[in-house]
C-alpha cells in the first residue's frame, strides 16, 4: 500500500486530535497508509526515517500550526527533491490576518509559504475540514499518478563497465588474477562538483593506517589524478609491478576503485580474513570521509559494493600468527560482489555491521566459514584507534 506521511508538530493535544479525526481518516478514505515520524519510527536514526518518509510517499500533508521549526525544515527537505507536487500544506485558520480569531503576536504562516494554496481548518469544524482534505488528496494523486519519466538510477552500469575495463588491463599487465573492488552511487538527488573540487576532496579523505590507502593520492607526475570531462581518476602501475591500484570520481559522486590484493605480495594462494576486515573497513571509512569532504549531509544515502575477485583455488588464512585457523579452507569461486545501502550516519553509527555485511558472503564460500562478531568488533576497533589486527 502507498504510504501517506504526516508532517505535524509533536506533543500538541490539539493537533494530535486533528490528527486522528480528520488527516488519517482523509488519508484512509483514499487508500494510503498515513505515517507520522513519532508512531511509526522503525528503529532507525529519527533524522533518516523522516527523510525516507519524505522521499516515498505518495503524499505529504504537512501542517504549519505553531511555526514548528522542524515541519518547516521537512517542507524545506521535500520542495528540495521535487516533492512539491506531493504536499498539502495545512494550517489552524488563526495564522491569517484575516481570521477574527488572529493574534498579532501569535502565529502565523511564514512569508515563504504564504503566498501558497494552503488548507485552513477550524477545531470546532473538524469534520469539514477531512471532507476538504479527502478531497484534495484525491486530486492529488489523479495528477501525480500520470506517467512519468523514470527515476535517476542509483548505479550507472555503463559508466562502472569502462572502469571495470581499464581496471582488467591494468591488472591483466601485472599478471595477477586478485583483486578487491569498491564501487559507490548517491541515491537521487546527485551532487554536482567541479574537477578542482573532486581532486581536492581525494587528497583529504585518504586514510593512511594500513601503510598503502584504498584510492591513493600520489603527487609524482606520473601518478597523480587526472581531469576528465566527467570528473577524475588516478592510475598507479609501479614498474616493480609489486601491485596495482585504479580510482575514479565522477562529478555526480560515483566513484569506482580497484586494487591488487595485499595477499599477492606475501602469499600469492591465500587470502587473509584479518586482512579483508581491515580493507573493507578502510573502504567505508574513506567513502564516508569522501561524501563528507564533498558536502553531503550526514542522512545522504549512499549504495555501496564490494567485490572480491580472483579467489578461485585459494586458502583463506590470516595474516597474524595470533589469528591462525585451525583448519584450512579453500573456496572454488571465481568471485564474490556484496552490495549494500547505507547513509553516512549509518557508516559510522553502524561501521561493524557494515563490515560484516559485505564479508560475510565472502567468508562463507570457504567451506561455510564465519567470524563471531567478537572478532569483527576487535579488528574492525583497533582499525579506527589506528591499529591494524
Amino acid at each position: 500500500m502507498a504510504e501517506a506521511f504526516i508532517i505535524i508538530q509533536i506533543g500538541s493535544e490539539q493537533l494530535d486530535r486533528l490528527c486522528s479525526e480528520a488527516i488519517m481518516p482523509a488519508i484512509a478514505a483514499c487508500g494510503l497508509d498515513a505515517k507520522r515520524v513519532d508512531k511509526h519510527n522503525e528503529g532507525g536514526l529519527l533524522k533518516s526515517e523522516i527523510i525516507r518518509f519524505i522521499e516515498s510517499s505518495a503524499i505529504i500533508v504537512a501542517d504549519l500550526t505553531n511555526e514548528r521549526p522542524n515541519v518547516y525544515l521537512e517542507i524545506g527537505y521535500a520542495m528540495g527533491v521535487d516533492k512539491f507536487r506531493n504536499l498539502i500544506l495545512t494550517v489552524r485558520e488563526d495564522h491569517f490576518p484575516e481570521s477574527p480569531n488572529y493574534r498579532p503576536n501569535g502565529p502565523r504562516v511564514h512569508f515563504d509559504l504564504a503566498g501558497y494554496d494552503i488548507l485552513r481548518w477550524d477545531p470546532e469544524q473538524m469534520q469539514l475540514f477531512r471532507a476538504e482534505l479527502e478531497k484534495r488528496i484525491r486530486r492529488r494523486l489523479a495528477i501525480t499518478t500520470l506517467p512519468s519519466k523514470a527515476p535517476a538510477p542509483v548505479w550507472d552500469e555503463a559508466w562502472i563497465g569502462s572502469q571495470r575495463a581499464i581496471a582488467n588491463a591494468g591488472l591483466a599487465d601485472l599478471g595477477r588474477s586478485g583483486y578487491m573492488e569498491v564501487r559507490a552511487g548517491l541515491h537521487p538527488p546527485k551532487i554536482t562538483k567541479t574537477q578542482t573540487e573532486l581532486n581536492e576532496a581525494a587528497r583529504n579523505s585518504q586514510i593512511q593506517t594500513f601503510g598503502w590507502p584504498i584510492a591513493v593520492y600520489m603527487t609524482r607526475d606520473e601518478y597523480r589524478p587526472r581531469p576528465r570531462m566527467d570528473g577524475i581518476f588516478a592510475q598507479i602501475k609501479p614498474d616493480s609491478k609489486e601491485s596495482y591500484d585504479y580510482w575514479a570520481i565522477r562529478r555526480n559522486g560515483d566513484f569506482y576503485f580497484v586494487g591488487s590484493l595485499f595477499e599477492d605480495q606475501r602469499r600469492p594462494d591465500e587470502i587473509f580474513f584479518n586482512t579483508r576486515i581491515v580493507r573493507v573497513t578502510e573502504a567505508l571509512l574513506y567513502l564516508a570521509r569522501l561524501y563528507s569532504q564533498l558536502g553531503l549531509d550526514r542522512s545522504a544515502r549512499v549504495n555501496i559494493a564490494v567485490r572480491h575477485g580472483g579467489l578461485k583455488g585459494r586458502k583463506l588464512t590470516s595474516s597474524s600468527p595470533n589469528r591462525s585457523l585451525s583448519i584450512a579452507r579453500t573456496t572454488k569461486e571465481t568471485e564474490v560482489d556484496v552490495p549494500i545501502s547505507v547513509t553516512l550516519d549509518e557508516i559510522e553509527a553502524q561501521l561493524v555491521q557494515q563490515v560484516k555485511e559485505l564479508l560475510a558472503p565472502l567468508f562463507r564460500v570457504f567451506d561455510f566459514f564465519e567470524l563471531g562478531d567478537d572478532v569483527y568488533d576487535d579488528i574492525v576497533g583497533r582499525f579506527v584507534k589506528g591499529e591494524v589486527a
